[in-house]
């Protein structure tokens, strides 16, 4: 059946929940109880971690789908059918290209029209819709959420969930839980080119640079580094070498270390000091600065497989989908991820153990069938044997576990560069292991898919040090609406001018004019608002 809400959105977000002393979260000591009366239609009465969830009556629930085009959705995936035959509940799935996830979520959000599940949400995308009353505080319903809070405290992630809470104490976003940190994202280089060249695997950007020049040098037609993702992974992964924050994990505030206080990210000198590095590779060849520009990935792949470019920004997944079939022409080719250069900044990987997630709208708290649809969403995010599931699939069809309880891929089937040429693949003819849920869990889960290679490089980088989180700096919903009117701009006109100075279209020499231009805009409104949340943050809770 499917879920009805019993009032208005509007009437919600005006009204706010009924008072009633039936739940709290138990990572919110001072939060409001919240009222569950009537809404454990098809609950569980006897849910725990580590048990089965399975609806007392079958629910349907919608989910906002992020649709990956390289397995799009199919109705007929096993996925589909083996959640809605353990738990009772089938999922509806509204589409959405990934290419237009992020206006699309921002837009059915605004409109009162995200169904119950808003999947593939990190961290800090919640921000905007926190003061509107559009999505749903879940950190108030905790207690709905056992293998949730078992993880946090197994691991000890409440100070990484502290990053979360607005400064209502609250936090909106559930994000997907790793156990230990760890860095996919590198630089992927043919490494057959490196060693005919007499050159060592760079340990550094300065070997970076060297191992460029002499790639140069032996093909001066070609640009050695053509990157991909609009360079957006290159600036995320460089950036936190340099002690900043660009790309994918731009934010507009950041932490400086010897001030003990917020600054403004994209007027550090450590953020100047990486667009520095890039442009000294832009002015000499190096770097294709189309690689900043294209929307298309598949022109830097292209390039890849023509030895037009030796180096490309890759995860694990994207050296063996997309650039070893690219090179498979070139006889001798090979490509393998380096372990992130250290930067700068130290010997670095991400400190973060927060992944994408999902949010709740607001309105969900008013269904029947709320409790259900939090211990739905508790197992199959949250749960090992859910994460199993949507992970790897059903034993005896996509995978077995041999003697020792290790899981193998039925030979039948391919995925992430074992069994290349199945017949079947696990995301595109199964559905399992896709962007949607298979993030977070236990580290021997999340490395059970990786093939030695990875596993080796994810040993290797675990030797390094996890980046200090940013801390918190919650607004008020007065100080949101201030802010708003600052962060926007401000770090549009920075990715904008980063560009600039990346291209050669700006000297770096404006850069005080570029700062001054910044402040036109906010930058130290912002910044002084930041440091007044965070101090405030800090006097209330320690």
């Amino acid at each position: 059946m499917r879920t009805k809400w019993k009032r208005p959105f509007t009437a919600l977000v005006a009204g706010g929940l009924v008072a009633g002393l039936v739940a709290c979260s138990g990572d919110d000591p001072g939060s409001e109880p919240v009222n569950l009366d009537g809404k454990r239609v098809g609950a569980m009465a006897d849910f725990a971690a580590g048990t089965p969830f399975k609806a007392t009556e079958p629910l349907d629930f919608g989910i906002l789908y992020n649709d990956h085009a390289n397995y799009p959705i199919k109705n007929e995936w096993m996925l589909w059918s083996e959640l809605t035959s353990r738990t009772n509940v089938t999922l509806k799935p509204t589409v959405v290209p990934n290419s237009d996830y992020d206006q699309k979520r921002s837009l059915v959000i605004g409109a009162g029209d995200a169904p119950e599940i808003i999947s593939k949400t990190y961290p800090g995308m919640e921000r905007p819709f926190v003061a509107s009353g559009a999505i749903l505080p879940v950190s108030d319903y905790l207690d709905l959420m056992p293998n949730f809070k078992a993880k946090v405290e197994r691991w000890g992630l409440k100070k990484d969930l502290e990053t979360l809470r607005q400064d209502d104490g609250k936090f909106y976003v559930l994000p997907g839980l790793h156990e230990a940190p760890w860095q996919d994202y590198t630089l992927a280089f043919r490494t057959d080119e490196l060693t005919r060249l007499g050159i060592a695997t760079p340990k550094n950007w300065d070997e970076v640079h060297t191992a460029l020049k002499a790639i140069k040098a032996a093909h001066p037609d070609s640009y050695p580094l053509s990157d991909r993702f609009e360079g957006k992974a290159l600036l995320n992964y460089l950036g936190m070498t340099y002690g900043t924050a660009a790309g994918w994990g731009y934010v507009n505030a950041t932490w400086d270390e010897k001030a003990q206080k917020l600054e403004y990210s994209a007027s550090s000198p450590q953020y100047r000091q990486m667009l520095e590095y890039l442009r000294k590779l832009v002015d000499e060849g190096l770097l294709d600065p189309e690689s900043f520009t294209r929307k298309d990935d598949q022109i830097a792949i292209r390039k890849f497989a023509n030895g037009e470019s030796f180096a490309i920004s890759a995860n694990a997944q994207n050296v063996v989908n997309d650039y070893r079939p690219a090179i498979s022409g070139i006889p001798g080719a090979t490509v393998a991820k380096i372990p992130l250069p250290a930067g700068p900044a130290g010997n670095l990987i991400t400190g973060s153990r927060l992944e994408n997630g999902l949010m709740i709208p607001a309105k969900a708290a008013e269904s029947e069938h709320f409790v259900a649809m939090m211990q739905y969403v508790d197992w199959v995010w949250y749960s090992e044997e859910g994460q199993e599931l949507v992970k790897w699939g059903v034993p005896g069809t996509t995978y077995d576990k041999d003697a020792s309880g290790k899981r193998v891929l039925n030979p039948g089937v391919a995925y992430a560069g074992t069994n290349t040429g199945a017949p079947k693949h696990l995301q595109k003819d199964f559905g399992f292991a896709g962007g949607v849920f298979a993030y977070g869990g236990p580290t021997e889960l999340l490395r059970s898919t990786f093939t030695d290679e990875e596993i080796a490089f994810q040993e290797e980088m675990a030797k390094k040090t996890s980046a200090p989180l940013v801390p918190p700096y919650p607004f008020t919903e007065e100080e949101r609406e201030q802010s708003s009117l600052w962060e926007t701009p401000l770090k549009d006109y920075a990715n904008q001018s980063a560009l600039q100075f990346i291209l050669g279209d700006r000297d770096l020499s404006t850069w005080d004019a570029y700062v001054s231009e910044l402040d036109a805009k906010g930058r130290t409104q912002f910044v002084d608002l930041a440091n007044s949340a965070h101090q405030r943050y800090k006097q209330k809770n320690g």
